[in-house]
């Protein structure tokens, strides 16, 4: 098992990031979060887990051990593989994922993509307590948790995620107005815009 790697990162894409390590480049799978905190030619540490199937190597990283263990225990409950993790990832941290279990909340399951109402009261049942206890230390900035009334942060947390990706504070801006729509469709619902989800929609954008 890989268990970090340790490199400069040579290339970010929104899948992962390239990291060169003893003159191999490797790609690591990232969610949104992770990559807004890597930047183009300098060095990073990445928690990683490494899934092997008949076809393919596909290395995961994190930018904590956290992360990574919530990454991997949450793949013990049936039908979740590493795609819907890591979507679970990219929508509530860790310590909000354990307040989700702990407390039962359907609701905030189901803001993950790909998992629906049902999806989420079995997974609810069956992940219970593997996680751990909730700490309560939750850091801010991560979508999923609602901002202070008034404050919409998400502008100026996807500039930054942007810039440290190494993209330009112009090309940045033109981004902000391409995904502004989407955020003002989730301001409309009465529900904060999802960073990571912005985030992904400005890549596109960006690379089209």
């Amino acid at each position: 098992m890989i268990s970090f790697v340790e490199g400069e990162v040579v290339s970010l894409v929104p899948e992962g990031a390239v990291v060169l390590v003893g003159g191999v480049g490797l790609l690591v799978h990232c969610n949104p979060d992770t990559l807004a905190e890597l930047t183009l030619g300098q060095p990073a540490r990445l928690h990683t887990t490494l899934i092997v199937r008949e076809d393919s190597l596909t290395l995961y990283g994190f930018g904590s051990e956290d992360e990574r263990v919530v990454f991997e225990v949450a793949q013990t409950a049936s039908g979740v593989g590493p795609r819907v993790a890591m979507a679970m990832l990219a929508t509530h941290r860790p310590d909000t994922l354990r307040t989700v279990f702990a407390t039962q909340d359907v609701k905030a399951l189901t803001l993950v993509p790909g998992i629906g109402p049902k999806g989420a009261q079995k997974l609810l049942i069956e992940l219970k307590g593997r996680l751990g206890d909730p700490t309560g230390k939750v850091p801010a900035g991560r979508s999923g948790e609602p901002p202070a009334p008034g404050v919409t942060p998400w502008r100026g947390q996807l500039l930054e995620a942007l810039t440290g990706l190494g993209w330009t504070a112009r090309d940045a801006e033109g981004a902000l107005a391409e995904v502004e729509p989407l955020a003002a469709e989730s301001e409309a619902r009465g529900e904060s815009p999802q960073l990571p989800v912005l985030l992904r929609a400005a890549l596109r954008s960006m690379r089209r």
